[in-house]
Order: structure tokens, then sequence, then C-alpha cells
């Protein structure tokens, strides 16, 4: 139910992003979503990909800061308020959103959620029979 997200901490100075890019590209990477939250002294890049382990080996392999987390990817309508309704879902079973990003694959909404605890919210997506996606959906 869950899928392997890349989080590279990366210094708030020029040319570190596109170090960044540049060693997921020179390995084949595809990125399928990203996200920047940043703070004064570094960002924390956050990244979804085809194949997050072996970029996570390449990073680490040239001294990036990176860590591969679990996240959960749900599959809603790409309709308004429909990701109210998810997060509502969420929320009222007791489950509380660490972070959210979102975006549009193969015509659905795509949430990407950090939640605690992880395992309610498995448990709470499961119970209402919401949709989710896994690493073979984005193979």
């Amino acid at each position: 139910m869950t899928i392997k997200q890349l989080s590279i901490f990366i210094e708030n100075k020029g040319g570190t992003l596109i170090n960044v890019l540049d060693i997921l590209s020179k390995g084949g990477i595809q990125i399928i979503a990203s996200t920047v939250a940043d703070t004064q002294d570094y960002g924390i890049y956050r990244v979804l990909c085809d194949r997050p382990t072996q970029a996570f080996l390449m990073l680490r392999e040239a001294g990036i800061n990176v860590q591969l987390s679990d996240v959960i990817a749900l599959s809603i309508d790409d309709e308004p308020g429909r990701a109210a309704q998810a997060i509502s879902t969420l929320s009222k079973e007791g489950v509380s959103i660490l972070y959210m990003y979102s975006f549009l694959w193969q015509g659905k909404g795509v949430l990407i959620l950090r939640t605690n605890p992880a395992e309610k919210a498995q448990e709470v997506i499961t119970i209402h029979k919401m949709s989710f996606l896994t690493e073979i959906d984005f193979a």
C-alpha cells in the first residue's frame, strides 16, 4: 500500500539542485513528481521516481544526503472536493497528515501522504475502500 519516496537534503546554494538532477538524469531515472520544502539553510527535495532504490544508491554514492521512506499514494477522481473528502475521512479516523503533495497521473489525482500513525492510515484506506497506487503503477 506504500511507495518509496526519496528525501534529499540539499544546501540552499547555487548548483546543489542541478547536481542532484544531473545524477538522476545520467542514471536514467524518471522523476514522476517532486516538491521542495526549504528552510534558511537547506531544502528537502522530495521525489517520486520510477526506480527509487537505484536512485537512492546513486545519490548516496555521490555523497548526497538522502533517505528512502514510505508514503501513501491515494488515487482520487480528478474532481473538485475529492482531495478534501479523502483527507476528511482520514482525519475523522484519527490520522494526522504530516505532509502532502499532489499531482495528476493518467487522468486521476494522486495525493502523496506522510501520515501518523501510518498503520492507522492504511487501515482506514482499506476499511473505506479508498483507491491507492503502488510502485508497480509508476514503473
